[in-house]
């Protein structure tokens, strides 16, 4: 009887209530370009002061913010209420659900998107809006204007940005700084800050110098790792491309110590075949602060 009296409470329990100044991260995607059903592509949602700012966007993206929006009482992830999209690189992995954000439902968006990243970013878009604009014509034609106000909503506004603060809002700040993704030049981590937390992003990237100075003290680093031990066993040329393109584990205990945040969150996780508590192992052998294997929509407040 007890228990059965426990499932009903349950049930009747109101979904999480979110305070509206409250700073969290939501891990929408912490996959790699590998296709893996558990894990989409890497995206990453800060949510602050009422408003989401999404930073990548996977394959898989979208999906997996509604799902927040519509059983986490989480309704800054509804797509059409998403502003601000920023983009650490563009690797297929990083961009798949980028014209999915873009034009779901575009013709009830009160705003366009706005997005950020690396040189590329307007060629790409404008090649996206080509394409969605073949679908735009065909839901207009004969649509009363009462129903699709902005028809040109599809579009997007896009940046291309350098290193330095790149949005500003209120206490929000968010910053872009080179990180070293291999030939891929820039490539950019994030840091975000507002009157009292701290967050980086690292993107994809090998040991970084300049990411260790932002992330020093943070309240919360986001990085990309691999397993030391299992690329290890690798061909030459895949450890010479990982090694310089990713943050093996070992590489990654030394950026830990040197920040020390106060929770590292590890994603785009090369596992290799590893386990994802033998990952963890490799790290916690030189490492003594707080780590976690991020998964999807796994919630994270500083």
């Amino acid at each position: 009887m007890r228990t059965f009296l426990l499932i009903v409470l349950l049930l009747m329990s109101p979904l999480p209530a979110w305070a509206g100044d409250e700073l969290r991260v939501v891990m929408l995607g912490t996959g790699t370009p590998a296709p893996n059903y558990r894990r989409s592509g890497p995206a990453t949602a800060i949510i602050y002061k009422g408003q989401a700012y999404i930073f990548d966007a996977g394959g898989g993206m979208v999906r997996q913010a509604i799902r927040a929006w519509q059983t986490m009482d989480m309704p800054e992830l509804n797509p059409l209420k998403i502003c601000c999209l920023f983009f650490t690189h563009l690797h297929s992995d990083h961009i798949h659900d980028y014209s999915e954000l873009a034009t779901a439902l575009w013709w009830e968006r009160d705003f366009k998107l706005r997005a950020w990243g690396p040189v590329g970013l307007k060629e790409m878009t404008d090649g996206m809006e080509k394409m969605a604009k073949v679908e735009a014509d065909l839901r207009t034609r004969g649509t009363p204007k009462e129903i699709i106000k902005h028809p040109d909503y599809y579009k997007v506004d896009a940046t291309e940005i350098h290193d330095g603060i790149v949005f500003k809002k209120d206490d929000l700040t968010i910053e872009a700084f080179t990180v070293n993704h291999g030939q891929i030049k820039p490539a950019y981590g994030y840091k975000i800050t507002t009157a009292d937390k701290s967050i980086v992003l690292s993107g994809d990237t090998s040991y970084s110098a300049n990411l260790v100075e932002k992330a020093k003290g943070v309240d919360i680093l986001i990085h990309e790792v691999a397993s030391a031990k299992k690329l290890a066993e690798l061909p030459d040329f895949w450890q010479y491309y990982h090694g310089t393109s990713h943050t093996p584990s070992d590489k990654l205990i030394k950026v830990a110590n040197q920040t020390r945040p106060k929770l590292l969150v590890l994603y785009h996780v090369l596992f290799m075949g590893a386990t994802e508590e033998e990952l963890l192992d490799e790290i916690r052998a030189g490492y003594d602060g707080k780590v976690v294997i991020a998964n999807g929509l796994d919630v994270f407040t500083p």
